[in-house]
């Protein structure tokens, strides 16, 4: 751990009291866990480590904090308020040149920038770098489960519609973020990856295509799971209740981890997934039946329009 993020960590656990610490990494930063527990062991703390998948601050160990005062969670920003939570930031620095591949891809518009929490330290030197180019870069504030200014979460693109700009560039990795901004705003998305140095245009006609096809398979489907997920940031009992009144074939199935084999398992035809959306857009060719978005669920049903297609955010 840095001397600086270990020395502020140390604090604020000081000030809290804290004896018992909880650490909780996700997947890419898992193999730090050695590192960080035993700066924190020698600085007089015992410490407990998550070792469960997690796949963002909305998947908390909270079951550690029965044996621990505090649950320091590294790598992502908070999505709620959780006082007996930390959120210890991991960032990722490139250098700013790598912009000046998404520039033969921009055209002469409003441009909003966007970026996950890694980089997202980065904007203001993001910002100053592209109007240095001639670029009209324009960044929204954070607010809800992206507090900060241009941050983008694949269940959360707010700071990509609030720039009201005619082109979203997007830094980061995957193509899952640019997809939903595509899907969500409706504007032209350049995807750079700053640490490949790749860039490319984004296009939402493939995914809907996919997507119109998942529905159609899903129309045969004589039992329907309503998928609720169990973990801290990602449970929608609500959602699902209102979707469940939509079929009579439809039954509520809570569950920790949504995985292949589980959904195998429990027999159903058809899958709507109110957990993290990523399950039902990324992960489709896994799962052993049609796994749809709240959104299609209610096109499948007649409650919404095909027009009125909309990507599953959680607000």
């Amino acid at each position: 751990m840095l001397s600086s993020d270990s020395s502020d960590l140390i604090r604020q656990l000081e000030e809290r009291g804290a004896k018992r610490v909880a650490l909780q990494f996700p997947e890419g930063l898992k193999r730090k866990a050695a590192e960080y527990a035993t700066t924190l062991m020698e600085a007089g703390f015992e410490v407990i480590v998550s070792g469960d998948p997690c796949y963002g601050a909305c998947d908390l160990a909270l079951d550690t904090l029965g044996d621990a005062d505090v649950l320091v969670h590294i790598g992502h920003a908070p999505v709620d308020d959780r006082p007996d939570v930390i959120f210890l930031p991991y960032t990722v620095g490139f250098d700013m040149s790598v912009l000046d591949n998404a520039l033969p891809l921009l055209q002469r518009a409003r441009t909003g920038l966007v970026t996950t929490v890694q980089h997202v330290h980065l904007i203001p030197e993001m910002e100053k770098y592209l109007r240095s180019k001639g670029v009209d870069v324009q960044v929204a504030g954070g607010r809800g489960r992206t507090p900060h200014r241009g941050q983008v979460l694949g269940c959360c693109f707010s700071t990509a519609r609030d720039t009201r700009a005619d082109q979203i560039m997007f830094v980061g990795t995957g193509l899952f973020h640019p997809v939903g901004i595509a899907l969500t705003t409706g504007a032209r998305v350049i995807a750079l990856d700053p640490l490949a140095g790749t860039t490319r245009e984004v296009r939402r006609d493939a995914l809907l295509r996919r997507r119109f096809a998942v529905i159609e398979k899903a129309r045969g489907a004589k039992s329907i799971g309503i998928i609720v997920s169990t973990k801290s940031g990602q449970r929608r009992m609500d959602l699902a209740r209102r979707l469940a009144s939509l079929s009579p074939s439809a039954v509520i199935v809570t569950m920790q981890e949504v995985s292949p084999d589980e959904l195998l398992n429990l027999g159903f035809g058809c899958y709507v997934n109110t957990a993290c959306p990523r399950l039902a857009y990324d992960d489709q060719q896994r799962f052993p039946a049609p796994v749809l978005s709240p959104q299609e669920f209610e096109i499948l049903c007649g409650a919404r329009n095909w027009d009125d297609y909309e990507i599953d955010e959680i607000p």
